[in-house]
């Protein structure tokens, strides 16, 4: 599949103009569900561990026995009625699972008891109230309020500024697992996805991918011209080029050339603000000939060719010529 190289940098500089994967669409934000207000679906997840496996979390979800799902349906009812988003609900579900498996245990590492393995000796409780259903889920809600930052946090960060673990990491284990469960007995309309305005509600690896995602989706709508770098129109790279001016930092002016131009990770653990490529022969960089930004949740934005303008679109880790890593810019 390797190309000549004269060719290939025409390729590389300009963007180009008809990728392997076929016509886009712009992304039609999704409707809501069960009555919930466009902030509060939106506010569900900060992404699954995996969003490009549709339908990820759906297997663990099918192992949860009566006793399981009843205690799941309890965290997201008290949630309602405490006018919680469902991004509570989940931190809520991924705790529980993480510290019980989602029982309301008798027994536990020292005095610890219930779903959330609440300790009586720290001061959660009784112990009659820590293991009352209702009792620890409102607890917890109500220690998760107070922690100032809390929907800025990715949910099982979030989980452990409730618990204060030794192992901080496990709750993310449940991550997917619980969006699915927002959706199967939360009611929530794609929990994992919120439209295509998601981008610039999740929180990005570092300032500057911030206010880049931000500049991006506001130049939504402005045509794809080959060679443009705005502010009227703009090809690939170009849209790039500039959303990361707006931020501070300056990165190459070529698709080919921004793919060295940052810090470099495996594809599938893009953050949002990272670039994703597309190339000829995915294993020769310099036929790359595509460059678009993450947004998070299986979507990214781009200028993807002539008579399509700025816009974003859904996204798969199995789109053909997809690079294997991504590019963090600016560290």
């Amino acid at each position: 599949m390797r190309r000549g190289v004269g060719l290939g940098i025409i390729i590389v500089a300009l963007c180009g103009v008809v990728l392997a994967v076929g016509a886009f669409t712009t992304i039609i934000a999704a409707s809501n569900a069960g009555g919930q207000t466009s902030d509060m679906s939106c506010e569900a997840v900060v992404g699954p561990t995996d969003p490009g496996q549709p339908g990820a979390g759906a297997q663990d979800a099918a192992q949860l026995d009566p006793e399981q799902r009843e205690i799941v349906s309890l965290i997201v009812s008290i949630g309602k009625e405490r006018e919680l988003s469902p991004r509570a609900w989940q931190v809520a579900i991924q705790a529980g699972m993480t510290e019980s498996g989602l029982r309301n245990l008798n027994y536990g590492d020292r005095d610890s008891l219930g779903i959330f393995q609440m300790r009586p000796s720290m001061g959660w409780g009784t112990v009659a109230q820590v293991t009352d259903p209702p009792y620890q889920v409102n607890k917890f809600y109500d220690v998760l309020e107070e922690l100032p930052d809390w929907k800025s946090m990715r949910p099982g960060d979030a989980a452990q500024a409730v618990e204060r673990s030794a192992f901080p990491d496990r709750y993310h284990e449940w991550e997917p697992m619980a969006v699915h469960l927002l959706g199967n007995i939360g009611d929530i309309e794609d929990p994992a996805g919120c439209g295509p305005g998601a981008g610039n509600r999740l929180p990005a690896p570092t300032e500057a991918a911030g206010a880049a995602i931000e500049f991006a989706l506001r130049e939504q709508g402005k045509p794809y011209v080959w060679g443009a770098t705005g502010p009227d129109s703009y090809d690939c790279s170009g849209l790039l080029l500039r959303a990361y001016e707006a931020a501070g930092v300056t990165i190459p002016r070529v698709s080919r050339d921004q793919f060295n131009g940052g810090a470099m990770l495996p594809v599938k653990e893009a953050q949002p603000g990272d670039l994703v490529f597309w190339a000829s022969d995915t294993s020769n960089p310099a036929t790359i000939h595509h460059v678009a930004m993450y947004l998070g949740n299986g979507k990214i934005v781009e200028a993807q060719q002539s008579g399509v303008p700025v816009h974003t679109r859904d996204f798969n880790w199995d789109e053909d010529g997809l690079m294997a890593e991504a590019v963090r810019p600016g560290v």
